[in-house]
């Protein structure tokens, strides 16, 4: 079976491929009709292409394991792709709009337009269909760098829609009114590409960069990490201390928990491999790290901890650790 490394890996490569195609169709039709809603459409491509092969990148540095030099890993790679994948946006859309302007004053005849509108229902097509995929696989790895490209090419498909929406309307303008000139459509098209690509960059900007600085894990995460640790009481008497953080596809959590003084290390160790084991099964990649400290409520030391477990309960506790031996 496929892990889940090849499969970024493979669907990164998808993306690389279907960008570098659409690029050079999207650059013939518009140099063949002079459209420049087209030619700003093949840049958007272009940075496309550019970032995909940044995530192709990324999710194959990302997979690396870690050494000396990086104990955590290099899950931050992806990170980085996305927030430089959101920032080239940035770029071209300023070229959109400052080519569209120049051609709104002075707009020329287009040639045959229909090639465009079969180039960009082409473009909408494939973008579709391989945005769909990198959502599904980066969701499912949890991949900045492949959401990132997801939404890069979901964007395209948008911008390309209005395009050949642009082009259409020109197409059959000249067919029913001749007379009416329609030229200006095609730059005002570009540059309403351009605002729509800005608006992505901007949310793709803040999405990829908040994890560069460590910034907590959703409070919905957390809170479902929270009800894992308490679905282990009474033996867990209490926890603190919790901090979350995330690095490309991998979570990281640390907390303290606090358990009967009178507990073996080795009784201590298994509950804290379960509760381990339980987060990781619902977030699979997890590195968690467990503080565990010693609840001396029988010496009237800490009474928020609860009451001492029965040599029942401890029996009960050893027998579902039993059960989790190995994990």
């Amino acid at each position: 079976m496929e892990s889940q490394d090849e499969k970024k890996v493979s669907v990164a490569l998808l993306s690389v491929a279907s960008n570098a195609t659409l690029v050079v169709l999207k650059v013939a039709a518009g140099l063949t009709i002079g459209s420049v809603s087209i030619l700003s459409e093949a840049l958007h491509s272009g940075v496309d292409l550019l970032a995909a092969l940044i995530a192709f990148f990324a999710v194959k540095m990302a997979g690396k394991p870690a050494d000396e030099s990086h104990p955590f890993g290099h899950t931050k790679v992806e990170n980085i792709s996305g927030t430089v994948e959101a920032l080239l946006i940035f770029v071209a859309a300023g070229w959109i709009i400052f080519d569209a302007a120049k051609k709104l004053s002075s707009a020329a005849p287009l040639e045959d337009v229909r090639w465009g509108v079969a180039v960009m229902l082409i473009s909408c097509t494939v973008n579709i269909f391989v945005s769909g995929l990198l959502f599904r696989v980066g969701k499912e790895t949890g991949s900045v760098a492949l959401q990132a490209d997801a939404w890069h090419l979901r964007t395209d498909v948008y911008t390309s829609a209005g395009v050949m929406l642009g082009l259409a309307t020109i197409w059959l303008g000249d067919i029913f009114f001749p007379s009416l000139d329609l030229k200006w459509i095609d730059p005002v098209v570009a540059i309403a590409v351009a605002l729509m690509i800005v608006k992505a960059a901007i949310q793709l900007t803040i999405e990829s960069a908040r994890d560069l600085i460590d910034v907590s894990l959703p409070q919905e995460e957390e809170e479902e990490i929270r009800r894992h640790i308490m679905a282990f009481a009474p033996t867990v008497r209490g926890f603190h201390k919790l901090r979350t953080r995330k690095g490309g596809s991998v979570r990281f959590v640390d907390f303290h928990v606090r358990m009967d003084a009178s507990m073996s290390v080795d009784e201590s160790h298994r509950v804290a491999d379960m509760i381990t084991c339980s987060i990781k099964q619902h977030y699979p990649g997890t590195l968690v790290t467990i503080h565990i400290e010693p609840c001396n409520c029988s010496n009237g030391e800490d009474e928020s901890c609860g009451c001492i477990l029965s040599d029942a309960e401890k029996k009960a506790i050893m027998a579902k650790c039993q059960e989790q031996a190995g994990v």
